[in-house]
């Protein structure tokens, strides 16, 4: 998946980045560009973080993606260690939640804890027993059904992470991807798209007016995690389709 093919790497116009797999999608080839940035802090501008990186190479038709969780760091959407108190219910309730490859969930205590915080100790309690019903019967992501997209998109605390921030933070999903994209897309003429990806898929969170295509067709673009799933610095993509000769 995304992580295994790190690309061709090369610089465009004093851009490092790397060149990814094509994809036929519905007869277009498609050409995806993982551009290496620097780790991005909570309260950083995004149009400034966006000018600076992909400006530089963005041609007119061009799609840009950015990586959920650097929208919601530029949004100061984060969740620091000491300040959360994990109680009875969290230490209980992720002792019988699975783990993932996609990354940490809800089994580490911290991560159920905020989504007590987020979702409200019922509706968790009330999600955690019918995953339990279900996971009998082979049915999974239950759980996560019922609690909601904020709790889905927690991103952080990760003990074995290679950047020290994420081991005692945590990223929330940004507030109006929508309205976050349109700005960008005001501000430096770019049509962006908010992706929120893994190694088992894409999901467009929101997208800026210009781009005609629906959210589930965009998501063909990048559903196999250009970005990466670890320590790439790469979570910009820009999407191009390949010009015909």
């Amino acid at each position: 998946m995304g992580h295994k093919d790190p690309g061709i790497q090369m610089k465009i116009n004093g851009i490092t980045c790397f060149k990814k797999a094509d994809l036929d999608v519905l007869g277009k080839i498609i050409e995806r560009y993982a551009i290496k940035t620097h780790f991005v802090m909570p309260g950083e501008d995004l149009v400034e973080f966006v000018s600076k990186y992909a400006l530089p190479i963005y041609e007119e038709g061009d799609i840009l993606s950015i990586g959920e969780k650097v929208a919601g760091m530029c949004q100061n959407s984060v969740v620091h260690e000491e300040d959360i108190k994990v109680g009875f219910w969290a230490r209980f309730l992720s002792r019988f939640a699975s783990s993932s490859s996609a990354g940490v969930g809800v089994d580490e205590p911290r991560k159920m804890q905020l989504a007590i915080n987020i979702a409200g100790l019922s509706r968790v309690l009330w999600a955690a027993l019918c995953s339990g019903v279900t996971k009998l019967f082979g049915k999974k992501g239950v759980f996560y059904q019922i609690v909601g997209h904020n709790v889905v998109n927690i991103d952080g605390f990760y003990y074995n992470s290679s950047f020290e921030y994420y081991k005692t933070t945590a990223v929330l999903s940004p507030n109006d991807p929508d309205s976050i994209c349109e700005w960008v897309q005001n501000q430096t003429k770019i049509k962006c798209m908010i992706t929120d990806a893994n190694d088992f898929g894409a999901k467009i969170m929101g997208k800026s007016s210009h781009i005609k295509e629906d959210k589930d067709s965009l998501s063909k673009y990048v559903i196999d995690n250009p970005s990466g799933q670890n320590d790439q610095l790469t979570p910009l993509i820009l999407v191009r389709k390949k010009r015909q000769c």
